[in-house]
């Protein structure tokens, strides 16, 4: 017996309707071809206008597109695998593209965006299903990175290991930016979208691969400073990108109840962003009170600044350079800040060199020491002479 299926073209936006309607129907089988569309109708004058209708994904397909993007175990962990062991070279190596690539293949994206998923649509079983994989890829990274730093027998921390574990005052916006631009990728139709979906995974990834290699890396090193900063990272990321996801998603239409879906939680959505909004609020609390061990970057900064306006009001010299850095190694009881500056001597100056750098170096140690930064400044100050002219 031949059996003819019809097939109909409706709206991003009707899907959901149609389903409904649909399913008062005996034994009714749907098959949904989520394909980007080109309708055409009279006149002919204004196809080039009628094209440019680009619709937003329905709230089922954006649902029903998480769950196909689960994949099997063995290819997620194989992926975590391959992320630890590149992250690993990268750090070790100094070999900053190589972070890059890591997040190219880091399987951490998945699970961010189907938390936010699973959040505004108050599915607990996605949500468990979402967390248990987002931590044991993280686990697979961190123990991957950690036995290759035991098999190299590794004693210190790289460069970019110092420079890659250093938080900023405003690390909490990259996680609030990743888990908006992941939603409103995952939301826009394919033809309608200018950015692939490779370049957002790399956004949502890009504090989650090098963070998660860094605490492998820190702890066969015994840096626990390192592997705190680092899982505070990872926390604020998964906050942050599950926080903002959530609130795009459900401002498009995504909710507990709908189309082919019965099982949504109500109540999950305003738990699941408050504990995100307490876990972030934790988390810069204790950013400020941790100060200066979540806020090196930060610091750095402002001590810069903070030279530039000591040198500028002394009468010896102007400023020409000044590098200013946490130490790769940790002395016991001090947070060392090594600063070195390089000073030009103003011309009608006729002190020496030591005693410009003497006085420059007690100025700027007594200026940081009250600004309370709670750091120990190790100043080096050098003065550099204009070229003889008289000698040409």
């Amino acid at each position: 017996m031949f059996v003819q299926s019809p097939v109909t073209y409706v709206p991003n936006r009707q899907v959901e309707q149609l389903l409904e309607a649909l399913d008062t129907l005996p034994d009714l089988y749907v098959t949904l071809v989520p394909r980007g569309m080109m309708p055409l109708k009279p006149p002919p004058s204004e196809a080039p206008q009628q094209v440019k209708e680009v619709q937003l994904r329905s709230p089922l397909e954006i649902f029903l597109a998480g769950l196909q993007s689960v994949g099997s175990w063995k290819g997620f962990l194989g992926y975590a695998a391959c992320a630890g062991v590149v992250v690993w070279i990268g750090l070790f190596t100094n070999t900053i593209y190589l972070l890059t690539a890591a997040m190219l293949i880091a399987p951490f994206a998945g699970p961010a965006m189907n938390t936010a998923i699973a959040t505004a649509r108050g599915d607990l079983y996605l949500l468990k299903r979402s967390m248990i994989r987002y931590g044991a890829g993280i686990a697979v990274t961190v123990v991957v990175a950690g036995i290759l730093s035991v098999i190299m027998q590794q004693q210190a921390p790289t460069s970019l290991m110092m420079a890659s574990f250093k938080v900023s005052s405003v690390t909490i916006l990259l996680p609030l930016i990743a888990g908006t631009a992941g939603a409103l990728n995952l939301i826009q139709s394919e033809r309608s979208s200018l950015v692939s979906g490779a370049a957002v995974g790399v956004l949502v990834a890009a504090s989650l691969a090098p963070a998660a290699g860094l605490v492998g890396m820190a702890a066969a090193i015994a840096r626990w400073d390192m592997v705190v900063n680092s899982l505070f990272l990872l926390v604020l990321q998964l906050a942050g990108i599950n926080f903002s996801g959530a609130i795009v998603f459900r401002l498009v239409g995504l909710s507990a109840t709908g189309a082919r879906y019965n099982r949504g939680k109500r109540w999950l959505f305003p738990v699941g962003l408050g504990i995100g909004a307490v876990i972030m609020a934790g988390l810069l609390i204790a950013q400020l009170w941790q100060e200066p061990t979540l806020q090196r970057t930060s610091l750095e900064q402002r001590t810069s600044t903070e030279i530039q306006q000591v040198v500028e009001e002394s009468d010896f010299a102007k400023l020409v350079q000044s590098n200013v850095q946490f130490t790769r190694t940790k002395i016991e009881g001090q947070n060392t800040l090594l600063t070195v500056v390089y000073v030009q001597r103003n011309p009608e100056v006729t002190a020496s060199t030591e005693t410009i750098q003497t006085q420059l170096t007690e100025a700027i140690q007594s200026h940081l020491l009250e600004q309370d930064f709670n750091v120990t400044p190790l100043v080096q100050v050098t003065v550099l002479e204009l070229p003889d002219v008289s000698r040409k």
